[in-house]
């Protein structure tokens, strides 16, 4: 049913409550893989417009998802690829996701609430809005 499900990667400790979620699904599913990370400092929303130089938050973003992705590759038998993409995160996920044909969209929310989502923005609200495919959230791990 879902052949490809883009994962999209924040590089925070929510991720850690994505990955093992998602991996369980695309196994059962076998399901591909694809770990999406955007990179939306000042250098990649202006990347290409000013020609700049890859940022070291960039290079960082790269390693990142070639760490994870070859963890999940020792862990699972799953195929895994990884994109690195710049600009505005949902735009851009949209973007991938049609690019790629992907089934499903899984992100982690990270349970902000009214002025943490005007500040940071929301995403998840942008994607459930526009999103072609299903989405699977998973919530921030609730402490007591």
């Amino acid at each position: 049913m879902y052949h490809k499900i883009l994962v999209a990667l924040d590089t925070s400790t929510s991720d850690q409550e994505l990955l093992p979620a998602i991996t369980a699904l695309a196994t059962l599913m076998q399901s591909e893989l694809l770990l999406v990370h955007v990179a939306d400092g000042w250098a990649a929303r202006n990347f290409d417009q000013l020609n700049l130089a890859e940022s070291e938050e960039m290079r960082q973003d790269i390693s990142y998802l070639e760490t994870t992705a070859a963890k999940l590759r020792a862990d699972t038998d799953l195929t895994v690829s990884i994109r690195l993409v710049l600009g505005e995160p949902p735009v851009q996920l949209l973007k991938v996701a049609d690019e790629e044909h992907v089934g499903l969209i899984a992100l982690a929310s990270h349970g902000h609430r009214l002025i943490g989502d005007i500040l940071h923005g929301s995403t998840i609200d942008a994607l459930r809005h526009k999103a072609t495919v299903p989405l699977f959230i998973v919530p921030p791990k609730r402490t007591s």
